[in-house]
């Protein structure tokens, strides 16, 4: 039996991490300038469509969601100025009148709590009660704004491990494997180290290395080694089990959301035209063809259509939404609905997957944390001092009471599997979103190690000049069943909800997507983000969902898929 967690480290904000892999033998539509062309609605009869047909506009690829994914493709498929491109967003722009200081909640890294608490720029989506904890209900912000979650984040790039990737091509997803995804993370990447076998040096999303001087994130760094555990020196790199210093999407001061990186760049081309405050109600089709989406905007129903391709890229729970809302899922459950059945397909919503993830707190006795940065003079102090100089720490999302410290910790390949399905007709309801979340005895297991792993750190000799009380769970939570009780009533989401519109073979009864992201059973209609994954990665979804979207562009532009051979990569030795 194995098992892979993470433990992350925060004070001012998460710059630590250790992994652990254990192995044991028992164990706005405006008016645009584009193509303009007649075109029949294809509801009508063709008497009625010869009568009433109207000028819409087309272009050759609409995409739906200018997420992390949606903005990678609206980069790469404008490159051609032979190819129109249109992005929606139901949200807004990511910038009030073209200034990032103006938007500081989105742009300054210690903003991040104002966007997470409120739903100007986010979903805020909710779960089902969880029957397996407690019956709590789960709060699961996603982003509404160009640049998607990317611009709510905490701003973490975590690829995940090889051995995901590796997965992915053993589940059905084939060309997916560790060789075929790497060149496409280098080719995304811009890392401030520069470019190394596994880092890209020239790519459009900047990413920095997370470390910092700060007494506490050393200490925790040596304490997994002094329990035993190695450094890494860099978690994206040929070894992630272990401590070391993350990587943050973080430029010269700023979130680098997808929107940074990839959409405000493409702008100026001709070719491309980006809407926002558009929210998508279904996607148009002619039989079994995608030539097309409907869209709300400013209350008024519109359409706008597609050459050759519509491409889906809202996220894992937008995506599904819109594919049934078009008449692609469950057929029993779409007809219940009064949807018309375009193509059966039972996986869509399905195979939901996520990470959990709770707080251990250990009451620090030096004044070092957070504490004294959360009074009110300095925290305007700085907040003027990012908009006068981009330079701020990152302060995390909740204000401490105490001077105390903490780990983020959690499985990370979690076994629960859960679903969600429209709750109506109407694409402005929320869907039912069932993450099952603890529903089966290994997950149970594996967050009971977690806990007992982070009091081990804690216990070692690097925090004793730091160590205080623990703070959570407490030093009355010991035995296995009060630690399983802490669990279920302190867990919570990690905001990384995947795998809903699953990556496999067309034999698979479960998959929705080809490995070309091609929507089964239908033409012209692609998904591209993290809803596609055939399983969750072991890490934050940011980075993986632009090498998605980086290499399904290549896929949709035809060329040939790039591809390292014989990258080395660590592999933990079975302990007996």
């Amino acid at each position: 039996m194995s098992y892979y967690s993470r433990v992350v480290f925060s004070t001012l904000h998460t710059s630590a991490v250790g992994r652990f892999s254990k192995v044991k033998p028992t164990q706005v539509l405006q008016s645009f300038p584009a193509t303009l062309h007649k075109r029949a609605c294809p509801e009508l009869s063709t008497s009625a469509a010869a009568a009433n047909a109207e000028k819409a506009l087309s272009f050759n690829y609409v995409i739906v969601g200018a997420g992390s994914a949606g903005c990678v493709l609206a980069n790469r498929l404008s490159e051609n100025p032979d190819d129109s491109v249109l992005l929606l967003e139901a949200g807004p722009k990511d910038m009030l009148l073209n200034s990032k200081r103006l938007s500081w909640k989105i742009h300054m890294p210690a903003a991040l709590i104002y966007n997470l608490s409120n739903d100007k720029y986010n979903w805020y989506y909710h779960t089902t009660a969880q029957k397996h904890m407690n019956n709590r209900v789960m709060y699961w912000p996603r982003g509404r704004v160009w640049g998607g979650s990317s611009s709510l984040n905490a701003m973490v790039y975590i690829r995940g491990h090889a051995e995901d990737y590796n997965r992915w091509h053993n589940e059905g997803a084939t060309g997916w494997d560790y060789e075929h995804c790497l060149p496409y993370f280098k080719k995304a990447q811009a890392h401030e180290l520069g470019p190394n076998q596994y880092r890209g040096g020239s790519g459009p999303l900047h990413v920095s290395r997370g470390k910092t001087d700060h007494p506490l994130h050393h200490a925790f760094i040596e304490a997994g080694q002094q329990a035993g555990y190695p450094f890494t020196d860099d978690m994206n790199g040929f070894q992630q089990e272990g401590f070391g210093w993350m990587d943050m999407t973080v430029h010269k001061g700023q979130r680098w959301s997808s929107a940074s990186a990839y959409l405000r760049p493409a702008l100026t081309r001709p070719n491309l035209k980006a809407a926002v405050k558009t929210l998508t109600t279904r996607i148009l089709f002619e039989g079994t063809k995608a030539v097309g989406v409907e869209y709300m905007q400013k209350g008024e129903k519109k359409k706008v259509y597609a050459n050759k391709e519509v491409i889906v890229s809202g996220g894992s729970i937008n995506s599904p939404q819109l594919l049934m809302l078009s008449g692609i899922g469950n057929a029993d459950d779409l007809k219940n609905l009064g949807i018309p059945v375009v193509s059966h397909l039972p996986g869509v919503g399905q195979n939901l997957q996520d990470h959990l993830e709770l707080y251990v707190q250990q009451q620090c006795t030096q004044p070092i944390t957070l504490y004294q940065a959360q009074q009110p003079f300095l925290m305007v102090k700085i907040g003027l001092e990012w908009l006068g100089r981009f330079t701020v720490i990152d302060h995390g999302r909740v204000n401490p009471k105490i001077e105390a410290y903490q780990v983020h910790v959690g499985p990370m390949r979690s076994t629960s599997r859960g679903w969600l399905k429209l709750k109506s007709a109407n694409p402005q309801d929320h869907p039912i979103i069932e993450p099952n979340y603890l529903s089966t005895d290994i997950d149970v297991w594996e967050f009971r190690q977690c806990v007992k792993l982070s009091r081990e750190i804690f216990a070692q000799e690097a925090f004793d000049k730091f160590r205080g009380q623990e703070v959570q769970p407490g030093i009355n939570v010991q035995t296995d069943k009060e630690i399983d009780a802490f669990v279920r009533e302190k867990a919570d989401s990690a905001y990384h909800p995947s795998c809903t519109c699953k990556m496999g073979q067309p034999s698979d009864p479960m998959a929705v997507v080809d490995p070309q992201a091609r929507v089964i059973g239908v033409e012209n209609l692609r998904v591209v983000d993290a809803s596609i994954m055939p399983s969750v990665v072991s890490g934050n979804l940011n980075a993986p969902t632009i090498m998605i979207a980086e290499k399904a562009a290549d896929v949709i532009k035809g060329l040939p898929p790039l591809h390292e051979k014989n990258v080395p990569v660590y592999r933990a030795k079975a302990q007996r």
